[in-house]
């Protein structure tokens, strides 16, 4: 059986999200990643990003990730993370060499690390996290597709035999229709002539792509290593997927975040309603689980509570939410937390500040 994942992201290390860390925006109108790297000079922005990527993650952390009963962590990288090709990497800062970094700390810590290619030239899915907002067009180009598959070899290549790599993830939110017409009407694009002809990426295509991509890792990567395939906010559509395909150590992730269900963060909505949606969970991981393992990739505690709450009460009501979760995601095969830090909000709930403030447990695996 396989063990139980415990894991956290490293989220805003090597992949930007502006409201993670709004201060590495500053002085420039950009709301991506992207936009960050065309309007600073480079000189400015490699000295900006090199300070960050210095210092946002540390050897530190992965020990403090380990003496938290934590086994696994998921490190977004870019697509341009290498910088091997200026039609794909310019005017980006590739990053590689931290997350060698990530493989050798872990190894000292005792962690295993899943790698997420968390974005794709042109976009995914329009996001901020996607690198672009507004804009989605990679699953429009053969060529950008067979990109991505390449880029997924040369991981592979370069980290499949290491001992601490758990996995390799094939693309973060590859966006659904549903989703990408909320996406839309949120990410609002600075260039509204590149975002034109953008739309979601169709089922079809991304069976396709896992097909292929689940192939070109196996090549560079023993079967002991686990290929994770996001259920592009269609989790229903993996089950005959997973029954008609002969993977081996494959995995599905998921990522169900509560405070963007219908009634918004917890203080905003009915509680009752919220314990339904973890029901349901629950129930879906259980039945998926005869099929295929499911990690729930990334999850958070609810925020946005009421005006005026005691310290006390905001503790009493982040746990008894954390701990329902945790509780739901048992059902599956494990989880990743999202995300280990986070800058941009003083009151925030970052996993750091979660575990001290006794939002959750001080040590995941005991519950203490």
């Amino acid at each position: 059986m396989m063990a139980k994942i415990r894991g956290v992201n490293l989220g805003e290390w090597l992949v930007l999200e502006k409201w993670m860390n709004p201060d590495l925006f500053a002085g420039t109108t950009a709301e991506d990643e992207d936009e960050l790297c065309r309007q600073l000079p480079r000189e400015e922005l490699v000295k900006r990003l090199t300070h960050h990527q210095d210092t946002y993650i540390t050897r530190d952390d992965f020990f403090y990730i380990k003496e938290r009963g934590l086994n696994t962590v998921r490190i977004p990288v870019p697509h341009f993370i290498f910088g091997d090709d200026p039609v794909y990497c310019d005017p980006y800062v590739p990053c590689v060499e931290y997350l060698d970094k990530a493989f050798d700390w872990a190894a000292e810590a005792g962690l295993k690390i899943l790698i997420d290619l968390h974005t794709a030239p042109e976009s995914q899915n329009g996001f901020d996290n996607g690198g672009i907002c507004g804009v989605c067009k990679w699953a429009q180009s053969p060529e950008r597709i067979e990109r991505v598959l390449k880029v997924l070899e040369m991981l592979a290549d370069r980290y499949g035999e290491k001992e601490a790599l758990w996995g390799i993830q094939l693309l973060n939110e590859p966006v659904s229709e549903p989703v990408w017409i909320h996406a839309s009407k949120n990410y609002k694009p600075h260039n509204p002539e590149r975002a034109k002809g953008s739309s979601f990426v169709p089922l079809s295509t991304l069976y396709d792509f896992y097909e292929k991509g689940y192939e070109r890792l196996r090549a560079h990567m023993p079967e002991d290593k686990m290929v994770v395939f996001h259920d592009g906010f269609r989790f229903d559509a993996w089950h005959d997927f997973f029954i008609e395909h002969d993977f081996k150590n494959v995995i599905l992730d998921a990522h169900w975040y509560l405070g963007m269900t219908p009634g918004g963060a917890l203080g905003d909505c009915d509680l009752t309603y919220m314990e339904k949606i973890l029901r349901d969970h629950a129930y879906n991981l259980e039945q998926m689980e005869k099929v295929v393992p499911v990690v729930v990739g990334e999850w958070c505690l609810s925020h946005n509570l009421p005006e005026g709450m005691t310290d006390l009460e905001k503790q009493l009501s982040y746990r008894m939410i954390g701990d329902a979760q945790l509780s739901a995601w048992e059902h599956g095969t494990g989880y990743f937390f999202w995300s280990y830090k986070l800058i941009s909000e003083p009151d925030g709930w970052d996993f750091r500040r979660c575990v001290e403030k006794g939002w959750m447990p001080s040590n995941v695996e005991t519950g203490r």
